[in-house]
């Protein structure tokens, strides 16, 4: 649930961010398309072609979380990118702990129906790690939004009586903010290899900060505010599907082939 929105250019630190996106193509040193952190790769992400299957999967690089200082968490946390067009998006949400090739894992399910199982391996792309589902949503009958969050570290790594206190904070009805820097990712498939096809829009969230507020949320079935830097240049997505989240974010939930 969209709870307000406005768009923002954060100025970051352009010389030396904690963390970029990739900014070379696919004929680049790396033709991987990347989230780093201190340089290290954090995420590869889904391909450049536009066609290729949603991706974000686990690299060496993501072993750390981060918080930072100040009265306005745009600015603070907008000191760790880069400078651009970020679309703070101030979110409700009602995340759902997932764990890959489990139920409800996104990778061993709708992304096989539209795309079949990987072509080398023989088996649904693999994340490397557990996630957060959040919201789903029509956009039309030939595309479907989905909502994922992705910690930075495993809820494994996080502290248990850390993740206690804040399920017995939220329990009492006291707020509490995650925060995350974002792509929005749509992908069509250049062939229909699977049984239903179409478009996916993925908004996918990396978690910065609110690692244990997030899986006591989940653990608990609990809302948390999850505050959002949508970075708007680097997405597979155009401007006008940029512009149109905020209008999807206030749609009902919905399951893609639910009337």
């Amino acid at each position: 649930m969209l709870l307000n929105a406005e768009p923002v250019r954060v100025l970051g630190d352009a010389d030396n961010p904690r963390l970029r996106f990739s900014e070379e193509g696919p004929d680049g040193p790396d033709p991987r398309r990347l989230l780093f952190v201190d340089d290290k790769p954090a995420f590869e992400l889904s391909f450049w072609c536009g066609t290729c299957q949603i991706l974000f999967q686990r690299q060496e690089g993501s072993t750390e979380t981060f918080s930072a200082e100040g009265d306005d968490p745009v600015e603070a946390f907008g000191a760790l990118l880069p400078r651009g067009d970020y679309q703070p998006l101030r979110l409700r949400i009602e995340p759902r702990l997932v764990q890959p090739s489990h139920p409800g894992d996104y990778f061993a399910g709708e992304q096989v129906a539209t795309w079949g199982l990987d072509s080398f391996w023989g088996l649904p792309v693999y994340p490397r790690t557990p996630y957060y589902r959040t919201f789903e949503t029509a956009v039309d009958a030939d595309a479907h939004l989905y909502e994922f969050v992705v910690p930075m570290v495993p809820p494994s790594w996080n502290e248990r009586a850390q993740v206690d206190k804040y399920a017995a904070e939220l329990a009492r009805g006291e707020p509490a903010t995650a925060v995350a820097v974002s792509i929005l990712d749509v992908s069509l498939p250049a062939t229909d290899n699977g049984s239903d096809y179409y478009a996916h829009w993925a908004l996918t969230h990396f978690l910065l900060d609110g690692h244990h507020r997030l899986q006591a949320a989940a653990e608990a079935g609990l809302p948390i505010r999850l505050l959002s830097l949508l970075a708007v240049d680097h997405g597979l997505s155009a401007p006008a599907d940029v512009a149109r989240l905020p209008a999807l974010l206030t749609q009902p939930a919905q399951q893609r082939g639910a009337v």
